[in-house]
């Protein structure tokens, strides 16, 4: 079984799942697909075409969020012989049917998915702890391919990272649709697993809404150095008004304070954020708004999109912005935050670090700096190097 995995790392977990699930199914490819972008359907369809080509005598099985939305437009294709909805994907007897399409709509059940003992060619290990989304942001369709938020349960969490770590995983990361809305208590289940997960060394957390960053999450950030200092913010724009026209929850202010207050308790604090570019309605000022927000809050590591219509929500009904100025202005914050970017690797040059190995040397600091070092060490193991040099994107490490 071969599986292509587009989109989040929600996705990359449950390819994991797959692959656990469906172990004997043999020559089949598996294309696990993402629906954020319009981009990223265009790349789903052309991975299956090119699946078809590479593997004339495999069956080509589409699941994941876009064919969870458009299961007959999959369906359609003539590459395609089957189709699976997000539920059954993790379904050992939807795996090995045979029915063209098996999409259903009820995607609550989320705490029989088998535990994961290893990720091939990793040294992290991704845990879902949640799944779904109840805010509904204007402009993004994944709450309708994912469903109401659920969460594991605390304990099978718990009992999962010890499997990771027993496994011999020294990072975890925390994966799900919309993390902080952990329905059993995000700031709990930090706390539990901080405490009762025996060898922990690393914790680092996907993308996080800003609206939901309390005090107590703070004060989680300063009592436990094993959670790492990188922290990923789905901040999308840096206009109040463009913030509320999205359904988001926060404001700027709140992404500023959060970044400011952080900082007083961990200096090694590096911020990423998700920003999309060019939503409608909105105005050069407003777009400032947003670089002059990256800038405030010392945003480093961006992921950026320009604005996709997503038949079906409230955004593809507002006037919209010329999409040659969508791709313009992600192009400008794009750069913005390449330049801040080079500026916290410099400003790292002549300090020692703790990287994690993943390949050849290659691996991540603590707050998520991309290192090459030379020294040797095993995936998985955690050297201390003094950074050297910037080389692009990248600091160089010597033992």
């Amino acid at each position: 079984m071969k599986i292509i995995t587009f989109g989040c790392r929600l996705n990359a977990f449950e390819s994991t799942l797959i692959k656990k699930i469906g172990e004997n199914l043999d020559r089949v490819v598996i294309v696990n697909s993402c629906a954020v972008t319009q981009e990223a359907e265009r790349q789903c369809r052309q991975a299956i075409r090119k699946a078809r080509r590479e593997y004339p005598d495999y069956k080509i099985i589409v699941t994941g969020c876009a064919a969870q939305l458009n299961p007959e437009k999959y369906a359609d294709m003539p590459e395609v012989d089957r189709v699976l909805g997000n539920k059954e994907k993790l379904m050992r007897e939807a795996l090995y049917a045979s029915d063209p399409i098996l999409v259903g709509t009820d995607m609550s059940q989320t705490s029989s998915v088998p535990l994961v003992t290893d990720f091939e060619g990793r040294s992290r290990a991704f845990l879902q702890i949640q799944q779904g989304c109840d805010h509904a942001c204007t402009f993004c369709i994944v709450h309708i391919a994912r469903g109401k938020n659920r969460g594991l349960p605390p304990d099978l969490v718990v009992r999962q990272a010890q499997t990771f770590i027993d496994n011999g995983f020294s990072e975890i990361v925390l994966t799900g649709v919309d993390l902080t809305s952990y329905p059993y208590g995000f700031n709990s289940l930090l706390r539990r697993l901080l405490t009762e997960v025996s060898g922990l060394k690393r914790l680092r957390l996907g993308s996080l809404d800003p609206a939901a960053l309390d005090d107590e999450f703070i004060r989680i950030v300063s009592e436990f150095p094993t959670l790492m200092p990188h922290f990923h913010l789905s901040v999308q724009a840096g206009d109040d008004l463009i913030l509320k026209r999205m359904g988001r929850r926060h404001t700027r202010k709140q992404v500023i304070d959060f970044s400011k207050t952080l900082r007083q308790y961990r200096s090694d604090v590096v911020l990423g954020g998700d920003f999309i570019t060019g939503f409608p309605t909105e105005t050069v000022d407003q777009f400032q708004n947003t670089l002059d927000l990256v800038q405030e809050a010392q945003l480093t590591l961006l992921h950026v999109f320009p604005y996709s219509v997503r038949l079906g929500t409230p955004a593809a009904k507002m006037p919209q912005v010329d999409i040659s100025v969508r791709k313009e202005r992600a192009k400008q914050l794009r750069e913005l935050g390449e330049n801040n970017l080079r500026r916290q690797l410099e400003h790292m040059v002549g300090k020692r670090s703790r990287v994690l190995i993943e390949k050849n040397g290659s691996g991540l600091t603590e707050n998520y700096i991309r290192v090459q070092t030379d020294v040797r060490g095993s995936v998985g193991e955690i050297v201390n190097v003094l950074l050297t040099e910037r080389r692009g994107y990248e600091l160089v490490g010597k033992a």
